[in-house]
């Protein structure tokens, strides 16, 4: 597979799939059409410090890798809930400003 086609995204799949799966990256190089020592290089990137060659793979995983989804599916769905609330305080305004009959906004254009 030539190095330009390959997306981000495949390259984190297959960054998560090393390190939580703990597949060599001759193993994942043979399934993905990848040469094992680019994989290398894309992990060592990813965790920013070269491994030590070992004989057996570290027992400990980075558990911020796997918590990341459910946090980004906490950050939407606070965006959404905070879209609403300043769609409600804008309808709220615009409420008060068509029965009071008074400007609540401030004009752009207002000189002091």
């Amino acid at each position: 597979m030539d190095k330009k086609e390959i997306s981000t995204g495949l390259k984190e799949a297959i960054i998560a799939e090393y390190l939580l799966e703990k597949s060599s990256y001759r193993a994942l190089g043979e399934k993905h059409g990848i040469d094992f020592r680019v994989i290398h290089s894309w992990v060592v990137k990813f965790t920013g410090k070269p491994e030590k060659r070992m004989k057996t793979k570290p027992k400990e995983i980075d558990l911020s890798l796997v918590e990341m989804p459910t946090e980004l599916s906490q950050l939407r769905e606070e965006l959404r809930k905070e879209k609403l609330r300043t769609e409600l305080l804008n309808a709220m305004i615009d409420i008060a400003e068509k029965d009071l009959k008074i400007s609540i906004r401030k004009k752009s254009s207002t000189k002091r």
